[in-house]
């Protein structure tokens, strides 16, 4: 992060980016505020006069710049600590359903299995139908996404082979079967998909 010095705001100052640390924002505001009051209530030394020469005024000069670096830098610190809070803030929300997504979810392959095992048409298959579909808008709405591609190539990330099985017709590897959906929820995984993998295939990328 580049922080702009206060006296230029044209200029940038990578001396004054500081990593974040774990003090509470009540300390890093109480440091800022003592450093503040420091650099403007410090008061001048006795005999550091013009008639003095310059060595009482440097000093005097040198006392300052650390002050003010101090302040700079705590409100660097403040600031990194500002913005974490704020990204942590907003991951905590981001994904605070995780747990009751997760529950949900088998509750989502029930209704898959009463799909598939009801006669399609009639009105209890198109009642369950209406139901899983209202609930997956609901869900979809709060941030699941679902993994059901087949015909990809296998990807550990994302999928958990359980069954292998020979197919020389696609290339190896290909994800020919998903036995069981998987999920995310926004761009973090939740559950991965069980698939069935063909392999004995010619390689992803190699002409026969």
């Amino acid at each position: 992060m580049d922080e702009k010095r206060p006296d230029n705001p044209d200029v940038n100052d990578d001396a004054y980016v500081i990593d974040d640390t774990d003090g509470s924002v009540e300390e890093i505001e109480r440091e800022m505020h003592e450093a503040a009051k420091e650099a403007v209530e410090e008061p001048q030394p006795e005999g550091s006069d013009a008639t003095e020469g310059d060595s009482g005024s440097g000093s005097l000069r040198d006392e300052n710049a650390q002050l003010k670096d101090r302040l700079l830098r705590t409100l660097a610190d403040f600031e990194n600590l500002r913005k974490r809070t704020e990204r942590e803030k907003a991951d905590f929300f981001r994904y605070a359903t995780s747990g009751v997504m997760k529950d949900v979810l088998p509750v989502l392959d029930n209704f898959e299995r009463a799909l598939e095992h009801a006669e399609e048409g009639d009105d209890f298959h198109k009642g369950v139908l209406m139901i899983y579909k209202q609930l997956q808008e609901v869900l979809s709405k709060h941030g699941l996404k679902v993994i059901d591609e087949a015909g990809v190539h296998f990807d550990p990330n994302i999928h958990e082979g359980v069954i292998r099985e020979e197919d020389p017709s696609v290339p190896s590897h290909t994800v020919v079967a998903v036995l069981q959906k998987g999920y995310f929820i926004h761009d973090r995984l939740l559950r991965p998909a069980m698939v069935k993998v063909a392999v004995g295939g010619p390689e992803r990328g190699v002409s026969s």
